[in-house]
């Protein structure tokens, strides 16, 4: 009788036991938070500390910007006990066997994650584009599950939504309040058209040999800085929107005038639009559709010349323009990992010698402060613009 009260014990604690772990196996059941919600979140936590991570943010949030947005994650690893920072990251080789075995790993990790949910999924499917220097992963996430592994991870440092950014509050004409209006799809474009009426001594100078030198140079103490240098054997590389293919004082009439001997390239970072591994938009180039880079290419290098145009600060520098987003606002995906590259591939330039960046986000962007860091311990001078603000921030 004990014998057979005691195996019904065990019976029931093994019952019990199998219950347990088939509960706490089970996929979380993640409501999805409004984006109006998120965008509210993210302004609060910018007013009242100064920055967004989202590495700091619920898994529920996290999961929901994935939801609302492209799907893709953006996901930094280290090693095992390999302790990677700013003054490091630019040190590591990722081609090496280690970081190809760790990388490797945890995109199987992912895809297995993934699979449950979506079993036709291939590696190929999982990576949105492919990562040759930094220590970083861009990857399709549709299962709540993964975001909760990635989270306790060893050799995750971060993973964050790459292409959720807040969206404006837009009041129509009767005075309705319509969210979720984006506010990126033309930021700081537009307004970089001459402007006519100009009056000499005013609003600009005529300077040497037949240039215009306009009116804020001075406040900035640029004229004479022109007596210690104007830019000559340093090449620069503007980070922005790219160049106006027709603007020949950035191609054909470089040189010119006080502006000679120097070099000017224009290069794409933005790579194609992607779904689940495979392109879907266009090849972009590096012809400016915004406006914006070409203003600030011309700001940095436009030529000292003989045509009457406005000089630019460093008028004898030599220039590279990369076009790697479709406006300041970096509010996808493929802008910021644009971003990312550009400066990626400044660190590689031994001529590079200065970064400049007029463009941002609200949300951090570990992959972007990577590359940064990664340039940056490449010996490059870096100059990043913060201004443009919205109606949402302070």
């Amino acid at each position: 009788m004990k014998k057979t009260m005691i195996a019904a014990l065990i019976l029931i604690m093994i019952q019990s036991c199998k219950k347990t772990s088939i509960v706490d196996i089970q996929p979380p059941v993640f409501s999805i938070i409004p984006s109006v919600k998120i965008d509210q979140y993210i302004t609060n936590t910018i007013k009242s500390q100064g920055y967004f991570d989202w590495n700091k943010t619920t898994p529920e949030m996290l999961w929901s910007a994935l939801e609302q947005s492209d799907h893709v994650l953006s996901v930094g690893f280290t090693l095992d006990g390999f302790v990677l920072n700013e003054n490091n990251i630019s040190q590591i080789d990722i081609q090496q066997k280690d970081w190809q075995e760790k990388k490797k790993q945890l995109l199987e990790e992912i895809l297995e994650s993934e699979q449950a949910k979506h079993p036709d999924l291939t590696l190929k499917n999982i990576q949105a584009w492919e990562e040759n220097l930094l220590p970083v992963i861009d990857v399709y996430v549709r299962n709540p599950q993964t975001i909760l592994m990635l989270r306790k991870h060893a050799n995750v440092r971060y993973a964050e939504p790459l292409g959720y950014e807040p969206r404006d509050i837009v009041v129509d004409k009767t005075g309705n309040q319509q969210t979720n209006h984006a506010i990126g799809s033309s930021s700081g474009c537009g307004s970089n058209v001459a402007a006519t009426g100009l009056q000499p001594f005013t609003d600009f100078l005529n300077i040497f040999p037949n240039a215009s030198q306009s009116w804020n140079l001075s406040y900035h103490g640029i004229p004479k800085a022109w007596s210690k240098s104007t830019g000559s054997g340093i090449k620069v590389l503007i980070i922005d929107t790219g160049c106006e293919l027709d603007q020949e004082n950035l191609g054909s009439s470089f040189n010119q005038g006080y502006s000679v001997n120097r070099t000017v390239e224009k290069i794409v970072t933005l790579p194609q639009s992607t779904f689940l591994g495979i392109p879907i938009g266009p090849i972009e180039t590096v012809d400016d559709g915004c406006g914006h880079g070409t203003a600030m290419a011309g700001a940095c290098a436009a030529p000292r010349g003989l045509d009457g145009n406005t000089v630019g600060v460093a008028y004898k520098c030599n220039l590279i323009v990369c076009r790697a987003a479709t406006d300041v606002y970096l509010d996808e995906s493929r802008e910021a990992k644009g971003v990312a590259d550009a400066f990626t591939y400044a660190a590689g330039r031994a001529d590079v010698k200065i970064i400049s960046m007029s463009m941002g986000r609200l949300t951090s962007s570990s992959q972007i402060s990577d590359a940064i860091q990664y340039a940056y311990g490449k010996g490059k001078l870096i100059f990043c613009a913060a201004g443009t603000s919205f109606s949402f921030t302070s």
